[in-house]
């Protein structure tokens, strides 16, 4: 028998998505879709004088993974890095394409392990780390201007 791929810890997770919402005013704003599976994610972002993740508004629309995924990106994001969220996006990227062992140091992926298998499902559970990273680098950029 398979285990199940929506575990009651994901579960968990998709009900507890911090940073629901958009923000008044952000700094970015960045909208992107799943295409195989339809996820859909709006997420805006601020950063701080530091150039640190201020703030995030996250509006989703994603099956549990997806869900879930938005939960362990958001609740680690504040505080972060463009860089550092580009770094957490592309190793994910790369453990759910199987070529790494590990998703990255981003705190809880593992997770969401039961999903690699299922490819399917790997556009969903990248679009929260893939909006954030370039909300971030969005936000970057106007800060620069």
């Amino acid at each position: 028998m398979t285990a199940p791929l929506y575990t009651t810890e994901i579960l968990r997770l998709a009900a507890s998505i911090p940073h629901l919402g958009r923000l008044a005013a952000p700094m970015a704003t960045v909208a992107r879709r799943a295409v195989p599976c339809g996820s859909a994610i709006a997420l805006d972002l601020d950063l701080d004088a530091d150039g640190r993740v201020a703030a995030l508004g996250i509006d989703l629309s994603a099956c549990a993974l997806g869900q879930a995924s938005a939960c362990l990106m958001a609740r680690a994001a504040i505080g972060r890095t463009p860089g550092e969220l580009a770094a957490a996006r592309d190793a994910l990227a790369a453990w759910l394409a199987g070529t790494a062992d590990e998703p990255g140091d981003w705190p809880d992926l593992m997770l969401l392990a039961r999903a690699r298998p299922h490819a399917g499902r790997h556009g969903a559970i990248r679009l929260p780390f893939e909006a954030a990273a370039a909300a971030a680098d969005a936000a970057l950029t106007e800060r620069q201007r």
